[in-house]
């Protein structure tokens, strides 16, 4: 199967349950997004772009599965420190979340989901195989939610249906964005600590699927 077909095939859809709507991330010619300051309301000024929104995607062997990272860009992340949806204290700018899809083999005419894995903040949300009532056909169904328990934006499986974004695979990207998004610093809080860190950049992408392995 084309690989683009593929990862077309086995995008998932987003439900926004709170917060920003993604955006995207680079330009052609490598300008990134400034993001936005965390203060104000968790959704306030980035409702979703007139220019429509992105998802990025990767995918490569990993042991004897194929694996495939999607990932979405959002201007800011707040941080769900207290249940009230507006007594958010602290949050930064730039958020990144992703899901990972496990599959068989990309060669044969129809292949099977073993797993999914996503961003949960502080580690992340795993299961093989994913239940059929978080599947839309081939298509994931996950949710962007504050998880208040550990005080971070994350993703989770979800029964509702979402939205899909524009699919732009990482060979696909010029080379201006690419090193855009592999050179720009995503993180701007002081010593770091957001963690923010384009998931689809060599590395982090190898390191990320090693520790988000489900089966």
């Amino acid at each position: 199967m084309n690989f683009r077909v593929l990862l077309v095939k086995f995008k998932p859809q987003l439900h926004l349950k709170e917060g920003c709507h993604p955006y995207p991330a680079v330009q052609e010619d490598g300008s990134v997004s400034g993001g936005l300051k965390w203060a104000g309301k968790q959704g306030g000024d980035c409702k979703g772009s007139k220019l429509g929104s992105q998802v990025y995607a990767r995918s490569t062997w990993f042991g004897d599965v194929w694996a495939i990272m999607y990932a979405w860009y959002f201007p800011k992340g707040r941080e769900a420190v207290s249940m009230h949806p507006y007594a958010r204290f602290f949050g930064h700018r730039h958020n990144w979340e992703y899901a990972i899809v496990w599959i068989d083999n990309p060669a044969l005419d129809d292949p099977a989901i073993l797993g999914v894995s996503m961003s949960a903040a502080t580690s992340y949300s795993k299961r093989a195989p994913p239940m059929a009532k978080y599947l839309d056909g081939d298509s994931l169904k996950v949710e962007y939610y504050s998880n208040a328990v550990v005080a971070s934006t994350a993703l989770r499986l979800t029964k509702t249906k979402g939205e899909f974004q524009d699919l732009v695979t990482w060979d696909q990207l010029p080379d201006a964005a690419r090193n855009a998004l592999i050179d720009t610093d995503w993180d701007t809080t002081l010593f770091n600590t957001a963690g923010a860190k384009f998931p689809l950049k060599d590395g982090v992408f190898n390191e990320t699927l090693a520790k988000a392995y489900p089966l």
